[in-house]
């Protein structure tokens, strides 16, 4: 298992939860977004963001090129498909 698999933050979820959708690779699912979230970046910012996801938290926001530079690079360590099965699982 990875440390992070890079997915879009395309809607805010719940505000007061700090709940976000994210996609990755076509696959959307609910994750807490508080370790991305300041004064300066607060919840509402955080659509469109790139981030890493990892058991349903956004650990760090990254940019659209190192997020797909980390795919690439997971896809050729066989990594992704394993990742991707449990994001699915958890959309559910």
């Amino acid at each position: 298992m990875c440390l992070g698999i890079p997915g879009q933050i395309i809607e805010i979820t719940d505000t007061e939860k700090q709940l976000a959708k994210v996609d990755v690779s076509g696959i959307k699912r609910e994750i807490n977004i508080a370790c991305i979230i300041d004064a300066e970046h607060p919840v509402d910012a955080c659509v469109g963001d790139w981030v890493l996801v990892h058991v349903g938290f956004a650990m760090s926001r990254i940019d659209e090129d190192e997020a797909a530079r980390t795919l690439k690079i997971l896809e050729e360590l066989g990594e992704v498909e394993e990742e991707m099965q449990a994001m699915q699982q958890g959309a559910r």
